[in-house]
């Protein structure tokens, strides 16, 4: 790797682009009642439109992975910065539901572009240390929710144009780091050709581990998603809690390293599935303060999934390389996508049957979310098993021996 190219200027704006990916999901579930009341639309059809920001994700790493080797991180990030620009403006001018729906795209498509740039580009700078790296990058999607939330918060009774307009702010700064640096000349062993990468990705490890991304990124992106209309007569401040949750979850990520090291990335993936499921659990059942609570448990639990699922990528499949990373992350996504109008679904036929059954108002409501998320919770339950095998599978080869079939 070159002497003159600025791994730590490269990785911040790594960072701050990974911020706007973060705050366009924090702002966009902060505003779902506003866009709901103003454009008369149903919980179905708000799923629809939040299912193409994470339909756009796949669609972009699916293109940006093997893209990676020809055309490196650098063009790639620009295309996320532009895209971005494209998107925002266009959901800030959008007048109904399909508006929403395609401009809710182009925001998807700029964020997956973020990860397919960035993720192998930070295992390519630091090949010594990549899950505990890629963690520290992961914090500021966390991170930037912390922020997207806060800003909604404050920001409440101001329209949604504006909410939206604030996301302006980071692309500009992120493009700014970006312009004119020098980027890694060659890649190292994360980024192979992509005939290598596909050979490893037909390998049933990574098989296993798509349909496990499946699981674990609907168990914290479905939930968080739709918190303010699961949890929003809760007796707690939805965007409180989305705070509470993605603010302890940096925290997490940022010291992942003495943990991933003590428990291995089975270990942590098995004991994420676990509290994730207890989480889940108080959540459907708590009410005022102990809602808060519930909510720290399942922080807790989603704290290391996205990361470590995709540094056990790097670590045990390497030979999948940027290509095999990014398709990692787009499974997530696109599990993600298909899942938002099945909760939007969940909540809506919920509170019908609430109706039905004679409760009204803030009751209903509180029923409906506690029923959906009482739903989501079988995910994590098959993730238990799934990783428990999986621990069982890699204790009884060592690294090496994946490594090399894999």
């Amino acid at each position: 790797m070159e002497m003159n190219v600025n791994r730590k200027r490269l990785f911040w704006g790594s960072c701050i682009a990974l911020i706007v990916t973060s705050m366009t999901f924090a702002i966009r579930a902060g505003i779902l009642t506003k866009l709901g009341v103003e454009f008369n639309l149903s919980d179905t059809e708000l799923g629809y439109i939040t299912s193409m920001a994470f339909l756009g994700f796949p669609i972009a790493m699916i293109i940006g992975g093997p893209l990676y080797n020809s055309l490196g991180p650098k063009k790639l990030g620009f295309i996320a910065f532009f895209s971005h620009i494209i998107g925002l403006g266009l959901t800030m001018a959008s007048q109904g539901f399909w508006g929403l729906f395609i401009s809710t795209f182009f925001v998807g498509f700029a964020n997956g572009m973020v990860e397919a740039a960035f993720n192998p580009l930070i295992a390519d700078m630091f090949p010594d240390k990549k899950t505990t790296m890629l963690n520290r990058f992961h914090v500021w999607f966390p991170g930037g929710i912390v922020i997207g939330s806060l800003i909604s918060q404050v920001m409440a009774d101001m329209s949604w144009q504006a909410q939206i307009s604030t996301m302006l702010v980071p692309t500009f700064i992120y493009g700014f780091m970006f312009y004119g640096q020098k980027f890694p000349d060659h890649i190292s062993d994360i980024s192979t050709s992509s005939a290598t990468n596909l050979k490893a990705m037909l390998s049933p490890l990574y098989l296993f581990m798509i349909a496990c991304m499946f699981l674990t990124a609907t168990t914290e992106l479905g939930t968080t998603q739709w918190v303010e209309r699961l949890l929003g007569n809760a007796g707690a401040e939805p965007l409180i809690i989305l705070a509470l949750v993605t603010g302890l979850m940096a925290v997490g990520r940022f010291f992942a390293g003495p943990i991933v090291h003590r428990l291995n990335p089975t270990g942590l993936l098995l004991s994420s599935s676990v509290i994730s499921l207890i989480g889940l659990y108080l959540l459907s059942i708590a009410q005022g303060g102990m809602t808060y609570v519930a909510a720290i448990v399942f922080a807790i639990g989603v704290c290391y999934f996205w990361p470590t699922m995709i540094g056990f990528i790097a670590e045990y499949i390497p030979k999948s390389g940027a290509f095999g990373m990014s398709i990692m992350g787009g499974a997530g996504m696109f599990a993600t996508s298909v899942f938002q109008p099945i909760i939007g679904g969940w909540i809506d036929s919920s509170r019908a049957e609430a109706l039905a059954s004679g409760l009204t108002g803030e009751a209903a409501e509180l029923a409906a979310g506690q029923a959906a998320l009482t739903n989501i919770m079988l995910l994590p339950g098959i993730l238990i098993v799934a990783f428990t095998g999986l621990l069982f599978y890699v204790k009884s080869k060592n690294k090496k021996e994946i490594t090399q079939t894999a």
